[in-house]
């Protein structure tokens, strides 16, 4: 399990749909909820390295019994001849302490919500630092989720099943591929002996776009 470094107070902010510098009060809640949070949550990550196939019907993850589909993701891994698939999880308790801190004030509520989702993307960025100090990788994208662009979100219950995320990490994903805990994150990262000159990261074709805290105040996700 994976102890929480602190969580950033400007990238909560803005996921608050906050403008700026916090005022006195939200910024006397974000720290007194981040406390909370970090006390609470257990982080977990799993991963698994596999190999890359080509077809013309999509991306075939050794593994995996679901071939990746969509444009994006083969554009993505395009040159990468193995792939590592991870999880991250900030487990059930997260998602407890969102509905419990409802109950009683909906404005620790708001930012114990966005603290995790904070925090479930600095657990991505430490998972894959550990990661890749164990498995050499000359070249490697950066991660890449289902649902982002074109890449079908009816994969995440395909890439559990073969990160064995249940039993290991305790992610399940519903029906309709809903990660359970919520505040958790699937993906995938290219591996090559080539550099990869793939683009960068952005709002195109992102599953969240128009609908995006970072974009509502003139930012993005990946710039902090």
């Amino acid at each position: 399990m994976m102890i929480l470094n602190p969580i950033s107070k400007s990238e909560t902010a803005r996921y608050m749909g906050i403008k700026g510098v916090p005022d006195g009060v939200t910024a006397e809640i974000i720290d007194r909820c981040e406390i909370l949070v970090r006390e609470t949550v257990r982080p977990k990550y799993v991963y698994r390295k596999t190999t890359v196939e080509f077809t013309a019907e999509g991306v075939l993850l050794g593994g995996v019994r679901k071939l990746l589909g969509g444009n994006d993701i083969k554009k993505h891994l395009s040159g990468c001849t193995e792939a590592v698939v991870m999880a991250v999880t900030l487990s059930a308790e997260a998602d407890r302490l969102i509905r419990r801190t409802a109950v009683t004030n909906m404005a620790d509520a708001l930012a114990v919500d966005c603290l995790c989702s904070s925090a479930v993307e600095q657990v991505c960025e430490r998972a894959e630092e550990e990661i890749f100090s164990n498995i050499q990788a000359k070249y490697r994208t950066w991660r890449f989720s289902a649902g982002y662009g074109d890449f079908p979100i009816d994969i995440q219950g395909y890439l559990l099943e073969f990160l064995n995320a249940q039993r290991r990490i305790g992610l399940t994903a519903t029906a309709d591929s809903l990660l359970i805990p919520s505040k958790s994150v699937t993906a995938v990262i290219g591996i090559s002996e080539k550099p990869v000159n793939h683009r960068k990261k952005g709002c195109e074709g992102c599953r969240m776009r128009g609908n995006c805290a970072f974009s509502a105040v003139g930012k993005t996700c990946y710039e902090h």
